[in-house]
């Protein structure tokens, strides 16, 4: 992309705050948008992965877990190891916000504006199936692409909600160890990858952002645990919705303090000249700027006082829903679940499970308090049972594929994977008859069902490869 290409509004306002550096710090390299692949640590580590892709690698300045994928013509979301959630497709820098956040098994973390999902899923590896993930989008559209991809990536311990963060702060008050805002910015670091980041760019945008911005802040903060860490961040450069936003923030929250980012290894400082009415040591904020690599992205770590006032929770409510019943479960229906279970996922019984409507929920370690919340998902669904047959869903196999006891053995040089990804029926060489998992090089592909010699197939139509 070109400078001529940039908003006028934009451009002037960083040549003001940039001086001589602005053409320097708005080279962007190569000829288009940089791609990359975030590899899910719940199917592999990054050097397995790296061992078996099919396509070019180059390690990421960002994140140890991403890659560069130096392919023009790379499509990801037809490739087998998309469809199996063994990585996530996304500009390399916009992998950096999660990794920053510190998060470790057993944690509970919110992802306050997860959609689409790629952080997330970063943050549900991070957790490795421990703890508790609250995974949030306003938008329902957008929610629904988030519950798609975290079931693609096998993330079992997540909660997905549709909500105002404000009604979520008002639920969970003081309840979580790391919280990430990577809020709803003004898109300025999108510039070159989508166009109409340029077309709608205006100063009312800029100025309804840094509100929204504000406000999810302040519903983080309220949420956030004594000794917690926040991370906050966007993909743009402009003053008020970065160091300006962490600025006033700090201005009303003496309980928290600005950690220092020098030595993360990528980027460049915050700067000065950037935060407004209010002081602050812009430098212990990072940049991510064109000529870094990247598109642009701003992030700051914030750590809440470990005296910080705790809030205490609404009475009543301890996490096995409403009034904190469990749902009775019918004793034949839980039957075909467990007889299912014993034969295919023997490491499943015995895990707690819930009933929603004619269908099993298999729960995460660990609740969150009830609360009339629109919630999309909270654990994996498992099937539902019928006249004494169990019928498993399709999120039980990718969360659980790698362990079922039946398998259907693929690589991805087998014509067989491509069939399967297209909905077709697929010979059967290491099943035996019944459900089986559809693996490929280890990773999971769903589910179907073999008998004599054939498998059929059970890969949802909305998410095969039609073309």
């Amino acid at each position: 992309m070109i400078i001529s290409q940039l908003p006028e509004l934009f451009v002037q306002r960083e040549r003001a705050l940039l001086g001589p550096r602005f053409d320097a710090m708005f080279s962007y390299p190569g000829q288009g948008a940089v791609r990359g692949a975030s590899v899910n640590a719940l199917r592999c580590t990054p050097q397995q992965f790296a061992a078996l892709a099919d396509f070019p690698l180059e390690a990421s300045p960002f994140c140890a877990s991403a890659f560069v994928v130096p392919q023009p013509d790379w499509k990801p979301g037809r490739h087998p190891y998309h469809h199996a959630g063994a990585f996530y497709a996304q500009e390399p820098s916009a992998s950096a916000p999660a990794a920053l956040l510190d998060v470790h098994p057993g944690m509970r973390v919110a992802d306050l504006c997860a959609a689409p999902g790629g952080k997330t899923s970063q943050l549900a590896a991070a957790l490795a199936g421990h703890g508790v993930l609250l995974a949030n989008e306003f938008v329902a559209a957008r929610a629904e692409v988030l519950r798609q991809n975290l079931e693609r990536m096998g993330v079992t311990n997540a909660i997905v909600t549709n909500e105002d963060t404000a009604r979520l702060a008002a639920a969970y008050p003081g309840q979580f160890d790391r919280i990430l805002v990577d809020a709803p910015c003004s898109g300025e670091g999108m510039f070159r990858k989508e166009s109409v980041a340029v077309t709608q760019y205006d100063q009312p945008l800029l100025d309804r952002c840094a509100a929204l911005g504000a406000e999810i802040l302040e519903n983080a903060a309220a949420m956030l645990a004594p000794g917690g860490i926040l991370v906050y961040s966007t993909c743009t450069f402009a003053p008020g919705e970065d160091e300006g936003q962490i600025a006033a923030f700090l201005a009303r929250h003496p309980e928290f303090t600005l950690c220092d980012l020098s030595g993360c290894g990528f980027g460049q400082p915050g700067e000065a000249n950037r935060t407004g009415d209010y002081p602050l040591q812009a430098e212990y904020c990072r940049r991510i700027w064109p000529c870094d690599g990247g598109e642009g992205h701003f992030m700051a770590k914030l750590q809440k006082a470990a005296d910080a006032p705790a809030v205490e929770l609404p009475c009543g409510k301890n996490g096995k829903g409403k009034g904190g019943k469990t749902p009775r479960v019918d004793a034949k229906a839980l039957q075909a679940w467990q007889s299912f279970a014993k034969e295919l996922f023997p490491t499943l019984v015995g895990q707690p499970i819930a009933v929603v409507g004619d269908g099993f929920l298999l729960e995460p370690p660990a609740l969150l308090p009830a609360a009339k919340l629109h919630v999309l998902r909270a654990g994996v669904p498992a099937g539902r049972a019928a006249k004494g047959r169990f019928e498993p869903a399709h999120a039980l196999f990718m969360a659980y594929g790698a362990q079922c006891t039946n398998c259907e053995e693929l690589t991805l040089a087998d014509p067989r994977t491509a069939a399967w990804l297209r909905g077709e029926e697929i010979e059967a060489q290491t099943a035996q008859n019944g459900w089986c998992a559809v693996l490929v090089d280890g990773f999971p592909l769903g589910g179907g069902k073999a008998s004599g010699g054939r498998i059929k197939n059970h890969y949802p139509k909305a998410l095969r490869n039609l073309k």
